[in-house]
């Protein structure tokens, strides 16, 4: 009896320590550097450790020094990075394309699947030393990404992804980022960009930067005849899928399933899949071309979506003035079904 305790107690401590090595050790030394390879990325256990630790140790919605002796903005690059199609499908399995997409004919990669491949790179960007704002409870504000080549080239062999920080703001309701996130081909070509706003709130100005959007719940023009509206259910069984296949890098997200598998309806979607379900949408009634490279697509996010629940997503042909000039485009809204609680506003333009 004492021999096999003896061999159970060993048996902890070789995994333990094997653990350590693999998941602690290796993963600390491999962020020593910036430029990384696919096969050789530190893992999500010891990214969530890290993200904890700076979740536990810093307030929300504010601005925090770095230890670094000179400036240095948190940037990752990965290389030698390939796409695999059951990532793939799991994605558009989720995100509103249906799991067959990659075998439909002229269709391109989707416009939000380079964010999902850049996930452990903006996991790794929000726990660096260099980031200074708690990533814990961040909340997207708006969107802005472009392709400048089909997103298809990322198929014909190793590319780059590269996250970086841009810039932070004061604002009324706390701080603001920009981040940068970019997908390169193998011939070195810039093939998507995304530039990500997210605010790190304030709580005890909350209150006040949540009043901006109150009177931003109606669309800013009047209907017009061309548009097109889609009714969809979201039930409750949409965020998990959303965990499974967006990789989602809030920590409280995954702390929150057991809530999600007894029905809560406290839980949110994540931003991006509202997005990813827009696009789909829209590409699904008004065909391919519209999303085709070149494009651009702003997107402007505004109250949470509540599971379950029922969203109407509405798009039509517009015009808009930007820089002093006109630009034809596609406008989209996403808004719960029966209200005027908007969640998602954006426009698609060639760029």
């Amino acid at each position: 009896m004492g021999n096999a305790q003896s061999c159970g107690v060993a048996s902890l401590a070789v995994c333990s320590l094997y653990f350590v090595y693999v998941h602690i050790y290796c993963s600390h030394k491999l962020l020593k550097t910036n430029v990384l390879t696919n096969d050789k990325l530190p893992s999500f256990g010891y990214l969530y450790i890290k993200y904890l630790i700076r979740a536990l140790t810093r307030r929300s919605g504010y601005l925090h020094t770095t230890r670094a002796k000179k400036k240095c903005e948190a940037v990752y690059t990965v290389l030698k990075c390939r796409l695999e199609t059951p990532m793939l499908r799991r994605f558009c399995g989720a995100g509103g394309y249906g799991w067959d997409y990659p075998d439909t004919e002229y269709r391109d990669i989707p416009l939000c699947f380079p964010e999902f491949l850049c996930s452990r790179l903006l996991l790794m960007v929000l726990t660096d030393e260099n980031f200074r704002l708690n990533p814990a409870g961040l909340v997207r504000v708006c969107q802005s990404l472009k392709t400048l080549q089909p997103i298809d080239e990322l198929k014909k062999g190793p590319f780059m992804l590269q996250v970086r920080v841009l810039v932070y703001r004061q604002t009324d309701a706390g701080v603001e980022v920009d981040i940068c996130l970019s997908a390169t081909s193998r011939s070195r070509c810039p093939v998507w960009e995304s530039v990500l706003t997210l605010l790190s709130k304030n709580k005890l100005r909350a209150s006040r930067g949540l009043t901006r959007n109150e009177n931003d719940t109606q669309l800013d023009e009047p209907v017009p005849e061309n548009m097109r509206q889609v009714e969809l259910r979201v039930p409750w069984s949409t965020n998990l899928q959303c965990v499974w296949s967006f990789s989602d890098s809030s920590l409280c997200r995954l702390l929150s399933l057991p809530a999600k598998l007894f029905g809560c309806r406290s839980q949110t979607t994540p931003s991006l899949w509202m997005l990813s379900v827009c696009l789909a949408e829209i590409e699904k009634h008004k065909g391919v071309e519209v999303i085709t490279a070149p494009t651009s697509v702003i997107a402007q996010f505004k109250e949470p979506l509540l599971l379950p629940g029922k969203v109407t997503i509405r798009f039509w042909e517009t015009t808009k003035n930007l820089l002093s000039s006109s630009t034809q485009g596609l406008s989209f809204h996403m808004q719960q079904s029966g209200s005027n609680i908007s969640h998602l506003e954006g426009l698609i333009s060639k760029s």
